[in-house]
């Protein structure tokens, strides 16, 4: 199921979220722009200077809306870090401000930056982050233009750690979903996915957040608003993890409490499981886990639907970036 428009993502001091629905299935809109407010709006004045002649900014400042992930957190290794800009960067200035945007690791790791229209930036490692390590993100924009008239008046650091490699592993055909640790199995759990009119998304999509109960409405992702449909629902349902800013989770749903093979319940595009298994999955998986879904007849999930950036490969990857691949500095 999917829940009322909702929001991911973590704002630059404060939380705030990614605009995006809640319910499965349904449209899979795949432009998925960080919004929110945040001290990136509020601080927008240029730093005093002790200079007796202070320099002013040729233009109106360049602000960010948010940094994902929030310094202090503890992500998975599929996270990326996504920035996004409260006005448009023009292409010619794109190199520059990501040369700006520097990425440190206590460990060397191969990673790029890549475009998602002209506002989102998202850097992700060649490969999963290794479990372990610190990463910071210093994005020095003072003075550095967008192309458009404004220019950079702060700098933005945010540090976040990569812990435990967590993954999950959904195989539609087979109604199960493989969860292991650090390339350990801990379990596997019974699931229903997307029904034939609903598929679930392909693919590997990071965790974007959870809660232990979201409101979910079938109106609200233009499945259906009338009450005698059958898609037709209204439902406050416990222990969701957040997959794509469309709208997929993995959930219990009252509609579909005994998941599995037997079942052939199918969902509205999200990941059903019982439970007790959902309330454990819940409590084992954090932002930035990869959970990757195979067997289903929709396509991957967009890469700026939500943390899917590994639904891209690596040429991919680097068609969207303009200084191309480069190596963390050390910590």
């Amino acid at each position: 199921m999917r829940r009322r428009k909702g929001s991911i993502g973590i704002a630059l001091v404060t939380g705030v979220m990614l605009v995006g629905a809640s319910a499965c299935g349904g449209g899979g809109g795949s432009s998925d722009k960080a919004s929110g407010g945040s001290d990136a709006k509020a601080a927008g004045n240029p730093a005093v200077s002790s200079s007796p002649s202070p320099t002013k900014p040729a233009g109106p400042p360049m602000l960010l809306e948010t940094i994902t992930p929030q310094t202090g957190t503890t992500v998975g290794v599929a996270m990326p870090i996504s920035v996004v800009f409260t006005n448009p960067v023009a292409a010619g200035a794109r190199a520059t401000v990501e040369k700006a945007m520097k990425v440190s690791a206590s460990q060397p790791v191969a990673g790029a930056w890549h475009w998602f229209g002209d506002q989102r930036a998202d850097w992700r490692p060649k490969a999963y982050w290794p479990s372990g390590t610190t990463v910071k993100i210093d994005a020095d924009l003072k003075g550095v233009s967008n192309g458009n008239g404004r220019f950079g008046v702060h700098g933005y650091t945010h540090t976040f750690k990569i812990g435990d490699d967590v993954r999950a592993d959904v195989s539609v055909t087979a109604h199960t979903m493989k969860v292991t640790r650090n390339g350990a199995p801990v379990r596997t759990l019974s699931i229903n996915a997307g029904s034939a009119e609903f598929p679930t998304w392909n693919g590997t999509m990071a965790v974007i957040d959870k809660q232990e109960k979201v409101h979910m409405t079938s109106c609200s992702v233009g499945i259906s608003c009338d009450k005698g449909s059958p898609n037709y629902y209204d439902l406050t349902l416990p222990w969701d993890v957040h997959l794509t800013q469309s709208g997929t989770y993995v959930h219990y749903s009252t509609g579909d409490p005994n998941p599995g093979s037997g079942s052939a319940r199918g969902s509205h595009g999200c990941v059903h499981l019982s439970m007790p298994d959902a309330k454990w999955f819940y409590g084992q998986v954090k932002q930035g886990d990869p959970v990757t879904v195979t067997g289903s007849p929709r396509a991957k999930a967009s890469a700026d639907n939500g943390y899917a950036a590994f639904n891209l490969d690596w040429p991919q990857w680097l068609a969207g970036s303009a200084s191309g691949e480069t190596t963390t500095t050390t910590l």
